[in-house]
């Protein structure tokens, strides 16, 4: 899905490239002590990002990246020099870099910042405190139920996957239910834009007697595991790992453990689903139900209208990835199929081969070549288990229209006895409270998940599963 490779720019991963010269004047150390903010700016999006640089032993400088409205996260600096008024700070973590020059007249730091192949740039200026967003759904400790960490292992693939398993007090026989997230290496929690969508969704279905295991992605925080080579089909056998790991904790009914997958996320559970009768049911937020080649093209559209692109520019661009999505559906023969993609995409001004390149190994990829390829339809006609399905009104990522016709039909096709397939209004894809659901409001939207969603989540799962167990700590 093209959604992965716009989404990450713009939400997840902001790759950016630089040069920046040397400058001449001398900058004393005392200058760059303290923490500095700037913000990054990219078509769509702008993120703020802060330093907070200190003097270690032998007058070396040290230095600590702040991404305030990602992540509470903070990463050393690996290498920091100071040559003359230039600043280089390297993360190799990430791996990224900042590089720029101190003006002694602003007493701001001028300069870009490199992650990836791409360029933004950014002027830092000396702050006392870096502000944080308001999230105010983020639960807060202590909590009333218990919290543990925990791994379990998908053993066909060698990958050990990490998470955190919420339990009610005194739990006997509870249900549970298996957090997937969407596209993307995503950390146990959901992360995005300072939002926990993962860690609220826990807490509220914990609080009312619902086991939940979230996971790191494979490849991801704490997790192991290849994803060069991995599908969605990959990720659906780390999410039945999952389910066995429920099924044998303590004070679980191994009868009643569900998956509920945002997005992709949701994908990867109907995939789980037909391929195990140990899942119990699934709840699908956001998911496509078009077939992977017509749900592109509406993303492409849907997301470039939603980000002001008028008529001409969509059309342009349909026409530009109808030729892309023809040569990577086809492929049979894969650097042939690079050579032409090659081809096409030199017509574009202003691209570096870096970029180009990288853009091509993603539609390359097992990953993405898997999801062009898939029809939902298919899979859900082999679910057996209770489903409920709920898109958002405003969801630009995931649009309702087509997607939630075509999951409906699938599912009554397939005479499944026990399914529910909600609209919601005034939602965006993240099922936050939006005005036009475009992704420029999520970061700004306090919202982190709308409580009208977890009401409904938490009511089917009862209903489906006969729980009788009550709301605590709230």
């Amino acid at each position: 899905m093209l959604k992965f490779a716009i989404l990450a720019a713009l939400i997840l991963a902001l790759v950016l490239s630089l040069t920046t010269g040397c400058g001449s004047q001398r900058t004393n150390v005392s200058d760059l002590l303290g923490l500095w903010e700037g913000k990054i700016e990219y078509p769509g999006l702008e993120l703020r990002i802060a330093f907070r640089i200190t003097e270690g032993e032998d007058n070396q400088l040290q230095a600590v990246l702040l991404r305030p409205d990602q992540t509470d996260e903070a990463v050393e600096a690996t290498n920091v020099v100071l040559d003359g008024s230039h600043l280089r700070m390297e993360f190799e973590d990430l791996p990224a870099i900042f590089e720029g020059d101190f003006d002694q007249k602003s007493k701001q730091i001028e300069g870009e910042w490199t992650q990836g192949e791409r360029t933004l740039s950014t002027t830092l200026a000396s702050v006392k405190e870096v502000s944080h967003l308001a999230r105010p759904q983020t639960p807060i400790p202590p909590y009333p139920y218990v919290e543990e960490d925990v791994e379990f292992v998908n053993e066909n693939a060698g990958a050990h996957l990490a998470g955190t398993v919420t339990l009610p007090n005194d739990a006997e026989q509870v249900p549970a239910v298996v957090l997937i997230s969407g596209a993307g290496a995503q950390d146990r929690d959901g992360t995005i834009l300072a939002h926990r969508p993962f860690r609220v969704i826990a807490d509220y279905l914990t609080r009312r007697g619902v086991a939940v295991l979230r996971y790191d992605d494979r490849g991801a925080g704490a997790s192991t595991g290849d994803r060069m080579q991995a599908t969605s089909a990959d990720y659906a056998d780390d999410a039945l790992a999952g389910v066995e790991f429920l099924r044998n904790y303590p004070g679980i009914d191994p009868q009643k453990v569900g998956l509920l997958g945002h997005s992709e996320g949701g994908t990867i559970a109907m995939l789980a689903a037909a391929a195990s009768p140990s899942v119990a049911f699934i709840v699908m937020l956001g998911t496509p139900g078009l077939p992977g080649m017509e749900y592109n093209l509406q993303f492409e559209e849907s997301t470039g209208r939603a980000l002001g692109q008028n008529d001409e520019q969509l059309a342009a661009k349909r026409a530009f990835q109808e030729r892309v999505l023809k040569i990577v559906s086809s492929a049979t023969d894969l650097e042939k199929a690079r050579k032409q993609l090659q081809g096409i995409y030199s017509e574009i001004p202003a691209v570096s081969d870096a970029q180009v390149s990288a853009t091509i190994d993603h539609i390359l990829s097992p990953w993405f070549r898997f999801n062009l390829s898939f029809d939902p339809s298919k899979t859900l006609q082999q679910v057996r288990c209770p489903v409920l399905a709920i898109f958002g009104e405003l969801d630009v990522q995931v649009p309702p229209e087509g997607n939630l016709k075509a999951i409906q039909s699938a599912l009554e096709r397939a005479g499944n006895p026990s399914y529910r397939v909600v609209e919601m209004p005034q939602l965006n894809h993240f099922f936050q409270t939006a005005k036009t659901g475009s992704p420029l409001e999520y970061g700004k939207i306090e919202e982190t998940i709308s409580l009208q969603v977890l009401e409904l989540i938490y009511d089917w799962i009862r209903e489906q599963m006969g729980s009788d167990s009550q709301s605590v700590g709230q």
